[in-house]
């Protein structure tokens, strides 16, 4: 069964309508620096990552905008689990949702843009782990918890799975679900294969498998 909440518990800003999601930023003194210096390290292997996965897309034909066919997908796959929000999300210069199906602009919860930095949520694990991450109370793990994102949002669930390429093995993004509800453990079995489910429809539009 589908979980609605029965109570909004987030208010949108009156301006401006759509809250932009957390984007990464330097802060000053010796965490300044440490920041600076962990980008150095990083991005020659996130540049040739990014530039794999640009030259696959164009290879396939996959447009990085906003799509209605992925739109649809991110709905599907949140009326499904029964989550307010879903995404199908591309690991660009930031993580860029294609796909993307929120609660209406009057329903009191928080309505978000189609970017966020790779720094913040719970998509970057995906990605770099390669399979699905289930957290059906994102404040069961301290390692999930301390999440910016819980607080821009107020999330307590996710739910994401990774988009691989299947000849190349390369990483495109992830699909995923967020919620403002924990839901039960019992239930993170079944609404994680439904995540990897939505995963593979994605990756069969963007690239049907040989034979199909």
């Amino acid at each position: 069964m589908s979980h609605q909440p029965h109570v909004p518990r987030l208010v949108p800003q009156a301006a401006p309508p759509t809250q932009s999601l957390p984007h990464r930023g330097v802060r000053g003194g010796a965490r300044g620096l440490s920041a600076i210096a962990d980008a150095a390290a990083t991005q020659v292997p996130h540049a040739t990552a990014l530039a794999q996965r640009y030259e696959l897309l164009e290879r396939l034909g996959v447009s990085t905008a906003a799509s209605q066919d992925f739109d649809d997908m991110a709905r599907d796959m949140a009326e499904q689990t029964g989550f307010l929000y879903g995404f199908v999300n591309l690991f660009l210069e930031e993580q860029t949702f294609v796909g993307l199906h929120q609660p209406p602009p009057d329903s009191g919860y928080v309505i978000v843009g189609r970017t966020m930095s790779h720094d913040h949520g719970w998509c970057p694990e995906v990605v770099a782990r390669k399979k699905a991450l289930p957290l059906h109370d994102v404040h069961a793990s301290p390692r999930f918890s301390g999440n910016h994102v819980v607080d821009a949002v107020g999330i307590r669930s996710y739910f994401g799975a990774p988009l691989i390429h299947h000849d190349s093995g390369t990483v495109l993004g992830t699909v995923c679900v967020i919620d403002p509800e924990k839901r039960p453990l019992h239930e993170a079995r079944r609404l994680r294969d439904i995540v990897i489910r939505a995963g593979a429809q994605v990756m069969d539009r963007i690239a049907p498998a040989p034979g199909r």
